[in-house]
């Protein structure tokens, strides 16, 4: 489920001994997916439901910034490191088409100015969570377990 896939990204981001804030952004990465109504709907009629800006727009007014930047970019910085045939061949099918929806891989000039951004390497971070947070069969926190974390991360 898309709420299992969001707890892997947060235990995938605890592993690497990443700090509270992105954690907590990956927690909370694909939360405009439960804000647009039928996002399976989109793709079928080739739109984009802008889900990373749709989260971000409500997330930041509860959280951090360190929490909800990475989240606002998680979509460029895969349009980003599409941009390597190794990472893109990696993709499932399904991020194929989404990437395609979301304006495709980036150009150099975008590239650069994403490099520029502040919260850059953390968006890419969760990006690199996320593709890897789609494993089925394993055990994973319950969302209660985060609760103290998601507290410590609000204004």
């Amino acid at each position: 489920t898309m709420t299992e896939h969001m707890i892997q990204t947060a235990m995938l981001a605890e592993e690497n001994h990443s700090p509270e804030s992105l954690i907590c952004a990956c927690l909370l990465h694909d939360y405009g997916h439960f804000i647009i109504e039928d996002p399976d709907d989109l793709v079928k009629n080739n739109k984009d439901g802008n889900h990373e800006s749709i989260g971000y727009e409500y997330l930041k007014n509860f959280f951090k910034k360190e929490v909800v930047e990475p989240i606002k970019y998680h979509v460029l910085a895969k349009r980003y490191l599409a941009r390597n045939k190794k990472y893109y061949n990696h993709l499932s099918e399904a991020s194929k088409v989404s990437l395609k929806l979301q304006g495709g891989i980036l150009s150099n000039k975008e590239s650069k100015d994403f490099e520029k951004m502040p919260y850059f390497k953390n968006a890419i971070k969760l990006r690199k969570f996320d593709e890897l947070a789609k494993k089925t069969n394993i055990k994973i926190k319950s969302i209660n377990d985060y609760k103290d974390l998601l507290n410590s991360q609000l204004l």
